[in-house]
């Protein structure tokens, strides 16, 4: 009888324990070039998900109040100089200064919106040029990093990014050293992106974020792991987000097959 009753307490305290833990949140990520418009989809996307009555925070990086982030603003603002190597480092290490607590808060099921992540680094680098900057250089640092679920490209063109307020005060707004990070962002899609034209209203770009976002979130509710960054090779297997995302096109391509409905 003892024995009987003590497994009963151990089922439900493990019961318990397990309905006490949230789902994890979902890492979803806005990239792209300068004023494409990401400060301002992050801030639709984040009342978007409070109207869903989600835990969600929203992220920038640089994290500018860190030590590494003080010393990043002031090279930004071209008030210090710096080594292009020291620079991308610096980057570097802002984000993994951050890792724990990002882990943090994802298990505690809290979404995070993050504005760049490590592939905004290794954009800005790599488009520099420099031989002892490649690719592949610019990548290593961010090795093994959280991978986000979710990254969202806004694509805007080198005439409505310039048009819009603000461009050309910070280091890196030119527009042909924006073209080349542009073309670096490209060489570092996988599964996990998502390209939207940011030519269009900030309304219609958000309903396609909704959407993208919506169903990110339905997908990631039975999951609780999370992929590390794989720089060199991400699989789509990394990521049940994109697993389902693919399997949609594929089911829309092929249509329904025999003994089903579309």
């Amino acid at each position: 009888m003892g024995d009987a009753m003590a497994a009963l307490q151990a089922m439900a305290k493990a019961t318990s324990s397990t309905e006490q833990t949230p789902p994890r949140g979902a890492f979803i990520v806005f990239e792209g070039v300068d004023r494409c418009g990401k400060t301002t989809q992050c801030n639709k996307l984040m009342e978007h998900l409070k109207a869903k009555d989600l835990s969600a925070e929203l992220w920038r990086f640089p994290d500018r109040s860190t030590e590494s982030g003080k010393r990043i603003n002031a090279y930004l603002a071209k008030e210090v100089e710096m080594s292009d190597e020291e620079v991308h480092l610096l980057f570097a290490q802002n984000r993994w200064e951050k890792r724990q607590t990002l882990l943090d808060k994802l298990a505690a099921g809290t979404t995070l919106v993050v504005d760049r992540y490590a592939y905004s680094g290794i954009a800005y680098s790599s488009a520099k040029g420099k031989d002892t900057m490649s690719l592949e250089w610019c990548k290593a640092p961010d090795q093994t990093l959280p991978a986000p679920d979710l990254v969202l490209y806004l694509e805007v063109s080198a005439e409505a990014a310039k048009a819009r307020g603000g461009f050309g005060g910070e280091r890196y707004e030119t527009a042909d050293f924006q073209e080349k990070v542009a073309e670096m962002f490209e060489q570092q899609k996988n599964a996990v992106w998502v390209s939207l034209d940011a030519d269009d209203s900030p309304d219609e770009v958000h309903d396609r974020v909704k959407a993208e976002v919506d169903r990110t979130l339905t997908t990631l509710k039975d999951f609780t792991w999370l992929p590390v960054l794989r720089l060199n090779g991400q699989l789509e297997s990394d990521f049940p987000a994109a697993q389902e995302r693919a399997g949609a096109k594929r089911r829309k391509t092929e249509g329904p097959q025999d003994g089903q409905t579309a």
